[in-house]
């Protein structure tokens, strides 16, 4: 990883491929970037035009293809173990700040919002936007288009709102995400 540079705006750095991450991967012209404290699993594969912010975690196993737009994870976000993004040409996949995708779960051309959780197994699918403080429940599908307004909790196949998160959730997911990047910070000085 590049030092930050005095004046420099971004919080995240152009990787080449000869970093000894082999986890990061260049296609074409568009290279991933990462920010500071950013821990990616040496099993994981992250290709093309993927940025990661600062404290950003990627599991085992976990793939992030933006080869046709990018995606983004941003601040404190954690994608794991075996979760899936992809962004379709013009349909970018955004990950909010302190969020989770959970293992398995899949995002194609989709926005997820800050402090969110996208369970287990869960799909989020092109053009749906998931707002802030959302929990989508394990196993959901989020269709196409579909628009969740802050503070939901979804579930089903296909996905509906059907309560609001409650404070006891949004305090587990702020301490989930601590002990991940306790985790990860663990795992990054072992690479």
């Amino acid at each position: 990883m590049q030092p930050r540079r005095p004046g420099q705006h971004e919080t995240y750095y152009p990787v080449d491929r000869d970093d000894g991450m082999m986890a990061l991967r260049n296609f074409g012209d568009k290279k991933p970037t990462i920010g500071l404290g950013v821990y990616v699993d040496e099993s994981a594969v992250v290709i093309g035009d993927v940025r990661l912010h600062d404290g950003v975690s990627i599991w085992p196993g976990a793939v992030l293809r933006a080869d046709d737009d990018r995606v983004e994870v941003r601040d404190g976000s954690a994608v794991m173990d075996m979760a899936f993004a992809e962004a379709p040409k013009g349909k970018p996949v955004i990950v909010g700040r302190n969020s989770l995708i959970s293992h398995s779960a899949r995002l194609h051309g989709c926005s997820v919002g800050d402090r969110t959780l996208v369970g287990i197994c869960a799909i989020v699918l092109d053009e749906a936007s998931v707002g802030d403080d959302c929990i989508v429940a394990a196993g959901a599908l989020v269709p196409p288009g579909m628009v969740i307004r802050p503070g939901s909790m979804v579930l089903g196949s296909p996905a509906k709102v059907v309560r609001e998160v409650t404070g006891n959730e949004k305090a587990w997911l702020t301490k989930e995400l601590e002990v991940l990047g306790a985790k990860a910070s663990t795992y990054r000085h072992q690479q």
